[in-house]
């Protein structure tokens, strides 16, 4: 392990920057890679960019930057590349600042004092010559502390091979071909992972590592991609009226179960429509899982309230219907005259109250 400190000027950091969309490049003597493959997507918000520059123009000082030197003299930013791309990004006109008179200032429209001020402001760069697991160790550590890390973006850091970098571009970006086809059925942002994360998720039964790690040597990420695109389109397919509840629905697992299943669609619609409208179903996103399994668990029925707990207990003068035995109200249970899914209420004219042991030997039934 080698660890240098430089001091290098703006002026040299941002030479000859390229936004490539894929990765970040800096040229200035030698090659720099903002984004190695370990590195997450550029998260900063616009208050957060802006204060980097904020900074540099008050002469304030920075944290220091790490770089790590690649045996062929290619350098990568270990840590600070948020505000790396955030400088380049503002030397290179892609974004302004308001001032105090709330005045849009572009770097080209600054005076050339102020201009050269920003280029000969120093960073304080460290210069790390690190095997790769030193390498990723020190990544995890110094993003902790900082902008912290999602558990996906530590997964990344960890299976950085060619499998990655394919998947990253299905699942990673924005405007990625994931979020195309599917942001209406997902939650969470491409940027931070989590559409990464998810589709690797669905694909390994929650053992994501184990995937990833099996697979981070693959050329491609054809198999998730794969599996990601039929998960969607069969949910398209079976389910076409869409429904905001739809994020929150755990299809991947009905798709494993049901793909080979037929269903009416339109006949699933008048059901979902229904249960929808029925206030007894308190948990809506849950209706799509009970359409398909018939499980009542699923439904999250609205449970009687106390006070029709104590009405029909009264009516019933403190004895169970089945059994016929006394018991205080706090060792009986409400419990459904006919069952909810022949589409009766939670109404006090469809409640009895049970002992829990009779409550429990007619829901085994």
């Amino acid at each position: 392990m080698k660890i240098e400190l430089q001091e290098i000027a703006i002026r040299e950091v941002a030479k000859n920057y390229i936004n490539n969309e894929e990765e970040w490049v800096v040229w200035f003597d030698w090659k720099l890679n903002i984004r190695p493959k370990y590195q997450r997507e550029f998260v900063y918000k616009d208050s957060q960019r802006n204060s980097v520059i904020e900074t540099i123009k008050k002469n304030f000082p920075l944290n220091v930057m790490y770089r790590v030197k690649n045996t062929d003299w290619t350098f990568e930013v270990l840590d600070w590349q948020q505000r790396t791309i955030s400088i380049c990004e503002y030397i290179n006109w892609n974004f302004s600042l308001t001032n105090n008179e709330n005045q849009v200032q572009y770097f080209h429209n600054l005076q050339e004092n102020e201009k050269n001020q920003i280029l000969d402001y120093k960073l304080m760069i460290y210069i790390c010559e690190w095997n790769d697991k030193e390498k990723l160790d020190w990544f995890k550590t110094i993003n902790i502390a900082w902008e912290k890390l999602t558990e996906q973006e530590l997964r990344n850091a960890i299976y950085t091979w060619p499998w990655l970098t394919d998947a990253k571009r299905h699942f990673s970006k924005t405007s990625c071909p994931a979020y195309n086809l599917a942001s209406d059925y997902m939650t969470g942002s491409p940027i931070r992972q989590d559409y990464l994360q998810t589709a690797i998720s669905w694909i390994s039964n929650d053992n994501i590592e184990e995937y990833m790690a099996r697979n981070q040597w693959s050329e491609n990420a054809n198999e998730l991609w794969q599996y990601f695109q039929n998960v969607i389109n069969w949910i398209k397919i079976t389910f076409p009226n869409y429904r905001k509840e739809m994020k929150w629905v755990n299809f991947w697992k009905l798709y494993n179960e049901f793909k080979n299943t037929y269903f009416d669609s339109s006949k699933l619609e008048e059901e979902i429509k229904k249960l929808m409208q029925d206030e007894d179903v308190t948990k809506k996103s849950w209706i799509y899982e009970y359409i398909l399994t018939r499980n009542e668990k699923y439904l999250s029925i609205r449970a009687f309230s106390p006070n029709q707990k104590r009405e029909s207990y009264e009516k019933q003068n403190w004895i169970c219907i089945h059994c016929k035995n006394y018991f205080e109200l706090n060792e009986m249970e409400a419990d459904h005259i006919t069952p909810w899914h022949e589409w009766w209420k939670t109404t006090i004219d469809n409640c009895q109250m049970l002992c829990k042991n009779c409550n429990r030997v007619k829901s085994g039934k």
